[in-house]
């Protein structure tokens, strides 16, 4: 049993702000996937292994901002589910993403699950921002497909900047496997990730009711 502390403990405390999860079908047992979801909240980061690692029995690991693990509880809960930290804005840390972006690979090799937050900061009002490449990239490394999810409303639920959360309600939409095996054996440039990294944000746009124009 994967986290049984956290598999029976935690959902139940985080499903107090959840209206509604639409879409757990699409969730796969048997092989490893990339989730790729809307970034809003702290909330979602645990919100989503919350909904999804009791059906699937297998860990989750999400990438986050190098900088939580200088928080001594954050990086006790960060190390206790096998986050991966990634180096971006002052921090910005070639060699450390690159490490961070083999570990993912290894993971997903091991068949087990990385989550990703394309957008690769919270929205503080809850409307996409610009998707980065890396969960295309990785997505072509690994061969392996992407889970797009769209969250509604956990901006509301623990907003930006606040410590606990309001008395709101969110929803979670689970969009199909995306699979891009049409490009396995071709050469990855910047236009190809940029071009799937767009199909993904828009199936998250979708899914959180929203357009992405980037």
């Amino acid at each position: 049993m994967v986290y049984p502390i956290g598999k029976w403990i935690v959902p139940p405390i985080y499903k107090l702000w959840l209206r509604k999860v639409h879409g757990m079908e699409s969730v796969p047992k048997d092989k490893p996937f990339i989730i790729a979801a809307n970034h809003t909240s702290y909330y979602e980061t645990a919100l989503l292994p919350c909904i999804i690692i009791p059906k699937i029995d297998k860990k989750i690991h999400g990438l986050a901002n190098s900088r939580y693990w200088e928080n001594f509880m954050a990086r006790i809960i960060l190390n206790w589910g096998e986050s991966i930290p990634v180096y971006v804005g002052k921090d910005k840390n070639p060699m450390g993403n690159k490490i961070a972006f083999n570990r993912a690979l290894e993971y997903l090799k091991n068949g087990e699950i990385i989550m990703m937050f394309p957008e690769g900061t919270r929205s503080p009002d809850g409307k996409l921002k610009n998707g980065h490449t890396g969960a295309a990239r990785l997505a072509l490394k690994a061969k392996a497909p992407v889970l797009p999810i769209g969250i509604i409303d956990a901006y509301k639920v623990l907003p930006r900047g606040k410590i606990f959360p309001r008395f709101k309600k969110c929803e979670v939409k689970i969009g199909k496997l995306m699979n891009f095996d049409e490009y396995y054996n071709k050469s990855i440039n910047k236009r190809l990730l940029e071009n799937i990294t767009r199909r993904i944000m828009k199936e998250i746009g979708k899914l959180s009711n929203q357009e992405y124009n980037y």
